[in-house]
């Protein structure tokens, strides 16, 4: 029963300290803050298209078999599932797609993970922004195979597999890492050897996002043990996902923000 309450009760909190910008006494976050809200103003009319896309797939009437790999999925269930659910249920709306553009383009953005593709809207949103190539990691092959059954953008390069395996073979080859969104196993073990990998790859510009901090209690548990670590000096929590940031100049702070 805890489990099932415990997204709401979460947001009760988030919602109770959440600040707004004319709250925050942090130079540095208020500019983050209010670029933030610039930027998603600027793009009102960009990549409508990926918008036209998430339609098709949220009226679609196919099923797709889905190897889940990590926690599942609340909503949906089962080996096959309609492609109009898992869109509808386990993928980031345009808002956040948007943020996560947004941290890009704090980044040198040259090399960009995605872990976690499902449908491939955010990975595209992604890529319209990102100045090199995006790497997304996905378990799924049908996943996969929908996601991109049409033209798949040419800085975009998938990776199939557990990321358990694939990651730190990936790591091997690929440094440094401008940004990366955790977004895939939604356990306490999987999220934190994610960002345990990808942390040994950062530089002091590089940005971490972390996605669906309060699905669960171990992904809060996840999150604070992340956010506590001495390389992160700003964490940004946004009820949906958290933002880690390694070059804030003042003492190590966190905030809770309305979005």
């Amino acid at each position: 029963m805890y489990r099932k309450v415990f997204p709401l009760l979460a947001y009760f909190r988030y919602w109770l300290t959440k600040e707004e910008k004319h709250s925050l006494q942090s130079p540095a976050v208020f500019q983050i803050y209010t670029g933030l809200k610039s930027f998603v103003q600027g793009r009102k009319q960009q990549d409508l298209d990926l918008e036209d896309l998430r339609k098709e797939f949220l009226s679609s009437k196919s099923l797709v078999p889905v190897l889940d790999l990590g926690a599942g999925s609340k909503k949906v269930n089962g080996k096959t599932r309609p492609i109009s659910e898992v869109t509808r249920y386990s993928t980031s709306s345009r808002k956040f797609n948007q943020l996560y553009q947004y941290f890009v383009n704090l980044t040198p953005a040259k090399k960009v993970l995605e872990l976690g593709t499902c449908m491939g809207i955010n990975t595209r949103y992604l890529s319209r922004i990102c100045k090199g190539d995006v790497f997304t990691f996905e378990g799924s092959e049908d996943l996969l195979n929908v996601a991109f059954e049409r033209e798949k953008p040419q800085n975009l390069h998938t990776i199939l597999g557990d990321i358990a395996l694939t990651l730190p073979e990936f790591l091997k080859e690929h440094t440094p890492i401008d940004f990366a969104l955790i977004d895939a196993n939604h356990t306490y073990e999987g999220t934190i050897n994610s960002y345990n990998l990808i942390s040994q790859h950062l530089q002091a510009s590089s940005i971490v996002a972390v996605a669906d901090i309060y699905w669960s209690p171990e992904m809060r548990s996840a999150w604070e043990e992340i956010k506590s670590r001495k390389e992160v000096t700003l964490s940004l929590d946004f009820y949906e996902c958290g933002i880690l940031i390694f070059n804030y100049p003042g003492k190590k702070s966190h905030y809770v923000l309305s979005y």
